[in-house]
């Protein structure tokens, strides 16, 4: 595999972006080696600039649900740009695409676009502290938010990875304001709520956690949280910006069959353009300029292009499709499994339909501390293995891996024996280091 045009375009990047990247886990940093520069994609795969090409499992980090660039999506991007590629008015883009969310998602009785998740989260958390009169707010350890101040407290996904779980540049005032749990542990909830009783305005949480790695909910877990929400006057956030239109059409909490007062999304709301949206209950939404006092505003909000693309993706979400992925993700668990187990390398698949991660430890991942466990050397060797094998796994052990309507059952397949390949480079270091000590 030739990387020599990446590395001289990594070289230029680190002179002019901090790190060479727009964000961080990009870098490569947890795995190892220079990162990848890609100058196209279609359908599962990608290419790189020097003519390498891979099966992608990154899939922009989960919008890419119908795959990447298909032509349905192409065209309508084309049409709609023609019209203007942003008016700074209202359209009747996003009258449709509000009304679709709200058919998916009934819990979203009013619904505001905006230009990214971290833009959904730090506002929901806004209102429900405009809503309650009340200042702090409960997030669990691994979660991420998004990069606003108050989230970056024991944050997953890059900030995970990256061993900042809390980010200089925020304030201690910042900080104080937000209480951590521990997910799947409702007892760590129970003694925050104990302890600040009456202080806190909003719990948020990833109802499929996404950015530790996927870890999904305990049996009763959304619900309990529901029910301890609701008895404080506590408003209940569902950060769905990877599990919505993902999980299911209506997201986790249609799995779950619990509604939550206020639900951020993004990712595939924009089918890959920049967006973010979050709405909930009327009242609550109520309180948002111009229709009440809270201020939230945002100059490519509602976007016709990012409008235009969110409509075509929801409108292409069908049953067929979650039964595809489904099967294929089970397809791709089990066969990560067994390539570990062949190896003798220990391996838990944490899976959800067309979501799953490859923890490198022996014992069950169900939270921040079981899954800062894995063994991320372990997972940088098999990364650096699946890569040299033609598969574009996410850089980090502590990320979810996302399938698409583009994957087959051939594509998987070749994934899968990718994988015993690189579980077997892994159990051949294992085996050299053990003699050379």
């Amino acid at each position: 595999m030739r990387v020599t045009a990446s590395r001289k375009l990594f070289a230029r990047a680190v002179r002019i972006l901090p790190g060479g990247v727009d964000s961080p886990v990009r870098a490569f940093t947890a795995v190892g080696g220079s990162p990848l520069f890609i100058r196209r994609a279609y359908g599962a795969r990608l290419e790189d600039v020097d003519g390498n090409t891979f099966i992608d499992y990154v899939m922009s980090w989960g919008p890419l649900i119908h795959g990447h660039a298909p032509p349905g999506l192409v065209g309508a991007i084309g049409r709609a740009a023609k019209a203007g590629t942003s008016f700074g008015a209202p359209s009747p883009l996003e009258v449709e695409l509000g009304e679709r969310v709200r058919r998916l998602m009934p819990s979203l009785e009013r619904v505001r676009f905006v230009n990214s998740g971290t833009e959904a989260t730090m506002s929901a958390v806004r209102v429900a502290r405009a809503a309650t009169g009340r200042e702090r707010i409960i997030k669990f350890a691994g979660c991420y938010h998004g990069h606003a101040d108050s989230f970056l407290v024991q944050a997953g996904s890059a900030a995970l990875t990256l061993g900042v779980p809390t980010s200089p540049g925020v304030t201690r005032g910042a900080a104080g304001d937000t209480l951590v749990a521990s997910y799947n542990d409702l007892e760590s909830v129970h003694r925050v709520f104990d302890a600040h009783r009456d202080q806190i305005a909003a719990l948020i949480v990833e109802p499929i956690a996404g950015n530790m790695g996927l870890v999904p909910p305990a049996d009763g877990f959304l619900r309990a949280l529901r029910e301890i929400t609701s008895a404080h006057g506590t408003v209940l956030i569902f950060d769905e910006v990877i599990s919505g239109f993902r999980a299911a059409p209506g997201g986790a909490q249609a799995v779950a069959d619990v509604r939550p007062d206020l639900t951020c999304l993004g990712k595939i709301i924009g089918g890959g353009l920049p967006v973010g949206a979050y709405g909930g209950r009327a009242d609550l939404m109520a309180l948002l300029a111009p229709d009440g006092p809270v201020y939230q505003a945002g100059t490519l909000s509602g976007n016709p292009l990012a409008m235009t693309a969110g409509i075509w993706c929801l409108d292409h979400l069908t049953p067929r499709l979650y039964r595809h992925l489904a099967a294929l993700g089970s397809r791709l668990a089990a066969g990560l499994a067994g390539a570990a187990r062949e190896a003798g390398v220990a391996v838990q698949v944490n899976a959800f339909g067309s979501l799953l991660t490859p923890f490198f430890t022996d014992r069950p991942v169900h939270d921040y501390r079981s899954a800062t466990s894995a063994n991320a050397d372990h997972y940088a060797r098999f990364f650096r293995g699946m890569i040299a094998r033609g598969i574009y796994p996410p850089p980090s052990q502590f990320e979810a891996w996302f399938l698409s309507a583009a994957h087959t059952v051939k594509d998987v397949d070749r994934t899968i024996a990718a994988a015993h390949g690189a579980m077997r480079d892994i159990a051949i270091s294992k085996a050299s280091a053990g003699r050379s000590s």
